[in-house]
């Protein structure tokens, strides 16, 4: 999988100082986890799932869940199962037929309900099962923590592959004041146990505005809603320092766009969902938040974009690399606009050089909005080029 993929060689040389490099899910986790971006859900229930992804439907998809859970109803459960089974065992062929490569497909996971779900998936799944990068836990909590993640490893081993998980932190006992300490610090415990294992850890935040009836507006962020940032300092404060925290999802899309790979001409076209998208990632990203979870195709775009590096944050980053020796403690950027410290911005500047090569670096005069414009070149739609 490589970020904007489509553009022609000459559209990338006029965007990037650095280009993306191709990233698989065998590449070292302290990379992978980085490496997400837009994450889309989609139901397991879905009948074209092996088309959109061996045909590259939608051209920015870097990441996809195939939700067990609550996308789907309670009585379509079996139903999505053995349809998935059948998608992914599609996908499968397409390789073993050498029609795709792997390589060039998104990471995929799959939501499950329960950890007993997650196995007897897997055990549906033997041959297509290398596939996925690996499963969602929803509604993680010190009651089932332990549970997934020993299912998880039962798994890994049994079918010799390489599975992550991802926890989504989204119960009352979260939220509420009362437990919330004690709960966060029992997980922290667990987690630390599992981190091998753990590629990130996702806020849910839909679930949690639901027991007060709260809801964002389009031109409010997640930020705005006291209640939830609140809680979400709190995760950041647990585990950021040692996982990859990622957003929660937006739920806002523009209904006038089409779900095509291309739906923005020019940066007027940005509505108020896509301008709220946008704030609410920027928002994300300066919280130390990296990943969101998007529910429209039109939004993966833009929140990849978002995550391309700056040419003054990648100068600022190899400037504090090649000074952490300890012969000096404190410099002006190369940018005069600045301080540099070594040890205090290191694991900062070490995260960015991280997402250079994964998102690649603008030049120093482009912006987001160049790449949300660019147009994909007819001789690479459709395929893995550029």
């Amino acid at each position: 999988m490589r970020y904007f993929h489509y553009l022609s060689g000459l559209q990338q040389e006029n965007v990037f100082y650095q280009k993306p490099k191709p990233v698989t899910k065998e590449a070292p986790k302290k990379l992978l986890e980085q490496a997400l971006g837009a994450v889309l859900y989609m139901p397991a229930t879905r009948h074209d799932i092996e088309a959109v992804i061996t045909n590259q439907k939608y051209e920015d998809l870097s990441s996809v869940v195939f939700c067990l859970e609550d996308a789907i109803g309670d009585d379509e459960v079996k139903q999505a199962e053995h349809n998935l089974k059948h998608q992914l065992e599609r996908i499968d062929q397409a390789v073993q037929q050498r029609k795709q490569l792997a390589e060039h497909f998104p990471f995929m996971f799959v939501r499950v309900r329960s950890p007993q779900q997650l196995k007897t998936l897997a055990d549906m799944l033997p041959h297509s099962l290398h596939l996925l990068t690996g499963f969602v836990f929803p509604k993680c909590s010190i009651e089932n923590a332990n549970h997934y993640f020993e299912a998880l490893q039962e798994v890994s081993q049994q079918y010799g592959t390489v599975l992550y998980g991802m926890p989504i932190l989204e119960t009352p006992d979260m939220l509420s004041k009362k437990t919330r300490m004690d709960v966060l610090s029992e997980l922290h415990r667990i987690f630390q146990q599992n981190k091998d294992e753990i590629l990130n850890v996702r806020i849910g935040a839909t679930d949690l505005c639901g027991l007060y009836g709260i809801r964002r507006k389009p031109d409010q962020s997640i930020y705005d809603i006291r209640l939830i940032a609140d809680f979400m300092a709190d995760i950041i404060n647990y585990f950021g320092a040692d996982f990859t925290i990622s957003g929660p999802v937006w739920e806002y899309f523009d209904p006038s766009l089409k779900a095509a790979p291309h739906p923005f001409h020019q940066a007027s076209d940005f509505s108020e969902y896509m301008e709220g998208l946008v704030k609410e990632t920027t928002l994300d990203i300066a919280n130390g938040i990296h990943g969101k979870t998007v529910i429209h195709p039109t939004q993966l775009k833009v929140v990849n974009s978002l995550y391309v590096v700056s040419k003054e944050d990648y100068t600022d980053a190899l400037h504090i690399a090649h000074h952490a020796k300890g012969t000096l403690g404190v410099l002006k950027s190369n940018f005069s606009n600045k301080m540099n410290e070594m040890k205090p911005h290191m694991k900062w500047a070490e995260t960015i050089l991280l997402k250079s090569d994964i998102y690649g670096v603008f030049h120093e005069n482009r912006h987001f909005t160049d790449l949300l414009t660019e147009q994909p070149n007819a001789a690479h739609y459709g395929q893995y080029g550029g």
